[in-house]
């Protein structure tokens, strides 16, 4: 009888000991405990919708992106302030003509790998990678300067002087050159420059891509890239060659480790987030009151940011081109499109103020210009600006006074009897897939059917950037303090110019692509705020371009939700503001639960 009692107790202990184990093994395979395992050092935990595309900064287009970790400019946009501050750079000077900037780098600046930061690396930089006509960065577009298009030259005065010789005035430039496009390591991308592939593209189109080695790409910012692990997270490291140091001497950044998990389910970043998983949350108007409440259950604030920079809208296709002579839009709907009493009655005819009541929870404001209500720079309706306020009835007179009809179920049909009807496409998976349904729902008053369509932004850039097939879409625009960095947008050549883009280059031609002529007033009035350095007078040139825009709309802007960053009370020295992310001063963020 004892040795049968000493055999189940044996068995019983074998039995919890293998629980204990497999409880282990399940926490440690858990992604949400990984905050808890790697909590040995000053981190922060936070969280992306989205793989990275590249680790080339040249080549990133995506946002958000590993840019803000990584890497960093001649100088720096403080989102507070609103003003330029030294980064690489300690100083400038310009030159009474406003054609010559002289920048003066940091002693001592270092690469990740330990190597000199150098004069050299600007140059590169700059004349080999933004400046080369073979290499089609993003950046590219906005060094083409005033009316001639033309290119700043760039040149070496001495081991710590560079200048920039600008071939007309340029306001923008110390803002959209000097303090929004990073300086690249010479000696890891120059022989990737110089090197062609077999289909004669430089080797650079396919360097530093995903698949990369992280620990291989050089940085200057406060971050390396650690490891990478697809659909899983990204890890940055604390960079040891950073040249930063706060008031006390003490070395930037202070956190030693930052864990970007990659959660495509904006509902998963929530759970993930009240669940303990992560240490910040930006959030919209739609998860506000239920963070709101858990405040100090969850350890955490939440501080508004204001309203968002971006601007969110819907666009219609309006180019007329044909490629291989079929036409890039339906002939049949390229003619509603490109009617402006037609797109001026679907802005009357959508109700922003419920979308912002129900859909916001009240915490959002209409949108009606496409420069952010930040930027000094903006047009408020209060001095001037044109709105379109829901009015079914006015929408109904615009388009009937432009040949439009109605059928006795109340359908609307075009002058040759044709039913309005289009496609709208939007990234799926989208923070806001609820307010699409509303629109399809508040033209449908107005007798036009819409047919949403919920794909990959992948594939949605594919189609306003290569394809050019599609009827409308839903998104949103990053803005900031200077209007001129939409030039991409606004100029007919830019590489953002959705509304009517241009052909691009690789794809085939494009044949009647029309250009009207209040694209071109738009465009020219960019130019010429660019040129002006009177802020009176440049403040009025740039009210008169969103005169323009919301006259024609091209983009139908929608609304501005409130911004809000949630932050664990652990973390301290998060300063949030719509125009920077929450982390535009990662450098200064600590984490006071893992002390160094």
């Amino acid at each position: 009888m004892t040795d049968t009692i000493t055999k189940i107790v044996r068995r019983s202990w074998i039995w919890v000991l293998l629980a204990f184990w497999i409880a282990i093994a399940l926490t440690g395979c858990n992604p949400s405990q990984y905050k808890v395992k790697a909590a040995q050092v000053p981190q922060l935990v936070l969280t992306t919708p989205s793989d990275p595309k590249t680790f080339n900064y040249a080549l990133i287009q995506e946002s958000p992106n590993i840019s803000g970790f990584t890497y960093e400019a001649l100088a720096a946009d403080n989102p507070f302030t609103k003003k330029l501050e030294p980064a690489l750079a300690e100083s400038w000077e310009v030159s009474p003509d406003k054609l010559r900037y002289i920048f003066t780098l940091r002693e001592g600046l270092k690469w990740s790998d330990g190597k000199p930061l150098t004069v050299d690396d600007v140059v590169f930089s700059f004349n080999d990678i933004y400046l080369n006509k073979r290499i089609p960065t993003y950046p590219q577009d906005g060094l083409h300067i005033g009316k001639t298009r033309a290119f700043p030259k760039v040149n070496k005065l001495d081991n710590r002087r560079v200048e920039f010789i600008l071939p007309e005035p340029f306001t923008p430039f110390l803002r959209s050159v000097a303090g929004g496009i990073a300086i690249l390591p010479e000696h890891a991308l120059r022989q990737a420059v110089e090197t062609n592939r077999s289909d004669g593209q430089p080797q650079f189109l396919s360097t530093w891509g995903t698949d990369t080695d992280p620990q291989k790409i050089v940085v200057n910012g406060p971050y390396t890239i650690e490891s990478y692990s697809t659909s899983e997270r990204v890890i940055f490291r604390r960079n040891p060659y950073y040249w930063r140091k706060d008031a006390q001497g003490k070395a930037q950044p202070y956190l030693e480790r930052i864990v970007w998990q990659i959660v495509e389910s904006p509902e998963t970043t929530v759970s993930q987030f009240r669940s303990g998983g992560s240490d910040i949350l930006e959030l919209g108007p739609q998860n506000f009151q239920l963070l709101k409440h858990e405040e100090k259950r969850g350890n955490f604030i939440i501080q508004n940011g204001g309203p968002e920079s971006s601007t969110s809208f819907m666009t219609f296709n309006l180019n007329k081109g044909r490629r291989n002579g079929k036409p890039l839009v339906d002939p049949i709907k390229s003619r509603w499109f490109n009617n402006i009493a037609f797109r001026q009655a679907i802005a009357y005819g959508i109700d922003r103020q419920t979308i912002i009541n129900n859909t916001l929870r009240g915490l959002g404001e209409t949108q009606n210009s496409p420069i952010s209500v930040q930027s000094p720079y903006y047009l408020s309706p209060k001095e001037g600006l044109k709105t379109y306020n829901y009015n079914p009835e006015k929408a109904k007179q615009l388009l009937l006074s432009a040949g439009f009809k109605y059928n006795n179920s109340g359908q609307l049909l075009d002058a040759d009897g044709n039913r309005v009807r289009f496609t709208m496409m939007q990234a799926a998976g989208a923070t806001a897939p609820t307010i699409t349904p509303k629109i399809k729902r508040d033209l449908s008053e107005i007798g036009i059917t819409v047919d949403l369509q919920f794909i990959n932004f992948n594939i949605i850039g594919e189609k306003i950037s290569n394809t050019l097939d599609w009827d409308c879409w839903y998104g949103a625009i990053t803005g900031g303090i200077e209007p001129y960095d939409g030039n991409n947008i606004w100029s007919s050549e830019g590489n953002f110019h959705v509304f009517n883009q241009k052909p691009p280059k690789g794809q085939p031609p494009i044949e009647g692509w029309e250009v009207s002529d209040w694209e071109k007033k738009i465009a020219a009035l960019y130019i010429d705020g660019a040129r002006e350095f009177d802020e009176v007078k440049r403040k009025a040139i740039y009210a008169e371009t969103q005169r323009i825009s919301q006259e024609y709309l091209p983009f139908i802007y929608l609304f501005n939700p409130l911004n809000f960053a949630a932050v664990r009370n652990t973390i301290q020295g998060v300063k949030f503001n719509s125009i920077g992310s929450s982390t535009w001063n990662i450098y200064e963020i600590k984490d006071t639960k893992n002390k160094a």
